[in-house]
């Protein structure tokens, strides 16, 4: 599997990154997932804290902790746990983020972390205090890189501008194409892009039809849109998977796909979809067919 730079920092991650959020809450069941990656060629891990109220960077940790040396692992910090643990709030301050990051390398079994993502932000956070204590961690060794996971336009120009942030997750698909107005903001900033929601929920797949149909509505794509949409995509000279993952792939802007894997043939379908070659004028015929809009809220200049 072929790798990208992450911005211009030393690291290189496969271009299909595991998002282990789906992964199963079974311990043995996990590790049999994480083995086809690491089998065929998949480096990047992406967890966060919130997932499964941090369980689920324990059976990360545990997956993986013989492989640490050969894999980048990703997590991601900011949305507080309540004590009664039934909710979180949003907290992007120095004391909260250094005391997560140290309760994260305890369950992923580690002693440093990869990529350190803000799990969120807003216009209120105080990003000089954000970026100083990343910066801190990074200085100190406890993180190699930082960036943020977010779709408010406002909040990623600012975190950009202010810092030495390596990348920045949002949904991006063929049937979500709203950050590529943004691409240039990261090429200019040197930022990578993690791109989630990569098969838009199962619509960009051999199912996306079945599930189109019971689908009420996807984004601004109204029921009978969207039938019609993933009707012709699906007719294209091409596996309609492939075709959503070689589309996301064929911007240089974009470093891994997120895909999430809640079994091992699900992950296997993804790998097989990703090396089935594409020609460029099937993307270009589906990137023609689909929408490309824009984020109406969180505008930088709004």
């Amino acid at each position: 599997m072929k790798k990208r730079q992450l911005g211009k920092s030393d690291l290189y991650v496969s271009e299909i990154g595991l998002g282990c959020m789906s992964l199963p809450v079974e311990q043995a069941a996990a590790n049999n997932i994480i083995q086809v990656a690491l089998e065929n060629g998949i480096t990047y891990f992406d967890t966060a804290d919130l997932y499964n109220k941090g369980e689920n960077e324990k059976i990360v940790g545990n997956a993986l902790k013989s492989n640490r040396q050969n894999i980048i692992l990703a997590t991601k910090v900011g949305n507080r746990l309540n004590k009664s643990g039934d909710g979180w709030s949003w907290d992007p301050s120095k004391e909260w983020i250094t005391d997560a990051v140290h309760a994260s390398l305890k369950r992923l079994q580690t002693d440093y972390i990869d990529v350190y993502q803000l799990h969120g932000g807003t216009m209120e956070d105080d990003v000089d205090e954000v970026i100083d204590t990343m910066e801190s961690l990074q200085k100190e060794g406890i993180i190699r890189e930082y960036g943020i996971s977010s779709i408010r336009p406002n909040v990623i120009e600012r975190f950009l501008s202010k810092s030495n942030a390596v990348s920045v997750m949002m949904q991006y698909s063929l049937l979500d194409r709203r950050p590529e107005e943004w691409f240039s903001l990261l090429e200019n900033n040197s930022a990578t892009l993690f791109s989630r929601g990569t098969l838009a929920k199962g619509l960009l797949t051999a199912e996306g039809l079945t599930r189109a149909s019971k689908t009420d509505e996807y984004l601004s794509y109204t029921h009978q849109e969207l039938l019609e949409v993933i009707k012709v995509l699906d007719a294209l000279d091409a596996p309609l998977s492939s075709i959503a993952q070689h589309y996301v792939l064929r911007n240089d802007v974009t470093g891994s796909m997120i895909l999430g894997a809640s079994s091992e043939k699900q992950l296997l379908e993804s790998i097989q979809s990703y090396h089935t070659e594409v020609p460029h004028n099937i993307l270009q015929t589906a990137s023609e067919l689909t929408k490309k809009e824009i984020y109406m809220e969180h505008r930088v200049n709004s």
